[in-house]
C-alpha cells in the first residue's frame, strides 16, 4: 500500500519526560518512522494534585521537554494540516485545563505556541470542569464555557475526554463547533466510565465531531482481558453502526497506558493494524480515512 497520511491523537510522552521517568518509552522518532506516523500528537498534563505550583513547574518541564524533541530532530506542527508522509510531526495539547485558570492570556500564549486541543480536565476537577470520575451531576463551570468558547474561536478542538457527561453536553450544546474526544471508547464495548454512550456518540457524530479510539485494555474489553487489535477494530466498527463513518481513528494514549492490546505494542505496530482493517473488510480509501484523513477534516470543521 502506498504511504497514507497516520495520525494520533494523543500520547503521554511529554509528561513522563518532564517528570524524569526512567523506563522505557513507547515513542521515539524511529518508531514513528516505523509505524508510519505523520501526524502525533503529544499532550501536556499534570497526572498530580492540582497545586499551582506544582501546575506551573511541570508546564515548564513540558515545554522543555518539547524543545529537547525538537533538538532531537523532532518537527512540530502547528497546524494538524502539516501532517506529511515524509516524516513525523507533533501537535501539541493540554490535557487538564487547570494551566488555564489565571486566565484567557494563558490560553493565547499556548495557542501561539502551538497547542491545537485541549481536554477541559483530566481525572480531578478544576475551575472549568468536572471529569466523569468524580461525578455525573456538575457541567461546565462558567469559566469554563468561557473559556471553551476562547479556546475555539483560536481554532483550538476540545477535547471531551475524561470529562462528565453534563460537561460533555454543555460543550456540544453552548459552543460554536463540535469538540472531539482524542483517547475514548464505547461503553456499549466496555461498560467504563471513560467510555462514550451510545446517545453520546450518536450526537457527537450528528454534529460532526471525532473519536480517536484508546489502547488501553481496560476501555477496550471488560477487565481488560482478551484483548487484540481486533478489540480496537470492534470499536471502531461499533461506532461506524452509530453513525461515526469519517470521524473515527487512533488516540492511542501509549506513554500513558502499562497495557497495550496483543500486538500493539507502540507505534511502529500500527502497521499491523492497517493490515487487519484491509483483512477485515475496509476499503483502501476507508483505511486511509481512519488512518489520517478523518482528523484533518474534523480540524477544517472546527
Amino acid at each position: 500500500m502506498m504511504p497514507m497520511i497516520l495520525c494520533d491523537a494523543h500520547a503521554d510522552t511529554l509528561h513522563r519526560m518532564a517528570t524524569g521517568d526512567k523506563k522505557p518509552f513507547d515513542l521515539s522518532l524511529d518508531r514513528l518512522k516505523e509505524g508510519g506516523v505523520s501526524l502525533q500528537v503529544l499532550a501536556m498534563f499534570v497526572g498530580v494534585d492540582p497545586d499551582p505550583h506544582v501546575v506551573a513547574g511541570l508546564y515548564n518541564n513540558m515545554w522543555q521537554a518539547a524543545e529537547q524533541l525538537k533538538q532531537e530532530g523532532w518537527l512540530q506542527a502547528m497546524d494538524p494540516q502539516e501532517a506529511a508522509t515524509d516524516q513525523p510531526r507533533f501537535l501539541l495539547s493540554v490535557e487538564g485545563c487547570e494551566i488555564f485558570e489565571p486566565g484567557l492570556h494563558v490560553i493565547d500564549d499556548y495557542r501561539k505556541r502551538g497547542v491545537r486541543m485541549a481536554a477541559i480536565t483530566w481525572n480531578y476537577g478544576n475551575a472549568l470542569g468536572t471529569p466523569a470520575c468524580i461525578n455525573q451531576d456538575d457541567g461546565l463551570k462558567p469559566y469554563g464555557l468561557k473559556a471553551a468558547k476562547h479556546m475555539q474561536s483560536l481554532g483550538m478542538a476540545l477535547d471531551v475526554s475524561h470529562l462528565n457527561i453534563p460537561g460533555f453536553y454543555d460543550l456540544l450544546g453552548k459552543t460554536d463547533a463540535p469538540p472531539l474526544a482524542s483517547h475514548s471508547c464505547a461503553r456499549a464495548l466496555c461498560d467504563h466510565p471513560r467510555n462514550l454512550t451510545d446517545q453520546q456518540l450518536r450526537d457527537l457524530f450528528a454534529a460532526g465531531g471525532y473519536v480517536g479510539i484508546n489502547f488501553l485494555p481496560l476501555f477496550l474489553t471488560p477487565g481488560g482481558t482478551d484483548c487484540t487489535i481486533d478489540t480496537v477494530i470492534d470499536h471502531i466498527d461499533h461506532m461506524h453502526q452509530l453513525g461515526g463513518e469519517g470521524m473515527v481513528g487512533f488516540g492511542s494514549d501509549f506513554d500513558g497506558i502499562s497495557e497495550k492490546p496483543e500486538g500493539l505494542d507502540n507505534p511502529s505496530d500500527f502497521p499491523k493494524l492497517i493490515t487487519r482493517l484491509i483483512e477485515r473488510g475496509y476499503s483502501p480509501a476507508d483505511v486511509e480515512a481512519i488512518a489520517g484523513l478523518n482528523f484533518l477534516a474534523y480540524y477544517k470543521r472546527i
